[in-house]
């Protein structure tokens, strides 16, 4: 049997690739802060699931990783879908570090211990959900689009390096555009997806293992067109 962690299993993404994941034959290690719905994934199917409830900001995460990968007897597999961000016109700076928390300094000690595991195994794969809003900034989200900028980056330095290894270890940088989760914020959402869809075509990036996937796939179009507009018009915008 396959093994599979989920960071950020309690909801949204996370939630429905923890079940394709079980449905195709994988052992998941379930994490997240609300255990209510950890158990609830856990009740379905008690042989698939192994659950770890805790708060990436402020827990050892290496450690908690760590322990559930022994518990779950090995690690192919790792999916970070655990992330924040929030409207911030007013440049509330508990809002911003808050986000920054989450999407910068926990994604990068998961990352990196997820990185240096597989380094080791001399295998594995690691997949993080960034965004398309990391492509540019944002006046409304700031810190909410520079991290998920940090993250992109991040995870092309990683593949650089998997690659370098020569060792079969893949990073996938899935980049959503709108999903229909509690992540989905503000005015103006277009071409939203559904959490089910959403996680099909991350299944299907994640079995192809892709460098980087858009989801839904049409929104690479957008990719496209927010890099080739010209920096004196987007700042008006």
């Amino acid at each position: 049997m396959k093994k599979a962690i989920i960071v950020g299993a309690t909801s949204g993404i996370g939630n429905e690739l923890a079940k394709i994941l079980v449905q195709n034959g994988y052992k998941v290690g379930i994490t997240g802060r609300r255990i209510t719905e950890l158990q609830k994934l856990h009740k379905n199917n008690p042989e698939s699931y192994q659950v770890s409830s805790f708060d990436c900001i402020t827990e050892n995460n290496s450690e908690k990783l760590f322990e559930l990968t022994e518990q779950i007897g090995g690690l192919e597999l790792l999916i970070l879908s655990s992330g924040t961000g929030d409207l911030n016109e007013g440049l509330d700076y508990e809002i911003e570090h808050k986000t920054n928390l989450l999407n910068v300094n926990a994604f990068t000690e998961i990352t990196d211990w997820a990185f240096n595991y597989f380094e080791k195994q001399k295998k594995g794969h690691l997949v993080a959900i960034s965004s398309i809003a990391g492509i540019r900034g944002s006046r409304i989200a700031p810190a909410y689009n520079a991290s998920k900028a940090y993250q992109i980056n991040y995870l092309e330095g990683l593949r650089q390096k998997a690659t370098k290894t020569k060792k079969p270890i893949y990073i996938t940088d899935i980049r959503p555009g709108f999903v229909d989760t509690d992540m989905a914020k503000g005015e103006g959402q277009f071409w939203v997806a559904t959490k089910e869809k959403a996680a099909r075509q991350i299944f299907r990036i994640i079995k192809e293992k892709k460098g980087i996937g858009y989801v839904t796939k049409r929104w690479w179009i957008v990719a496209k067109l927010l890099r080739l507009i010209p920096n004196g018009l987007y700042k008006k915008m």
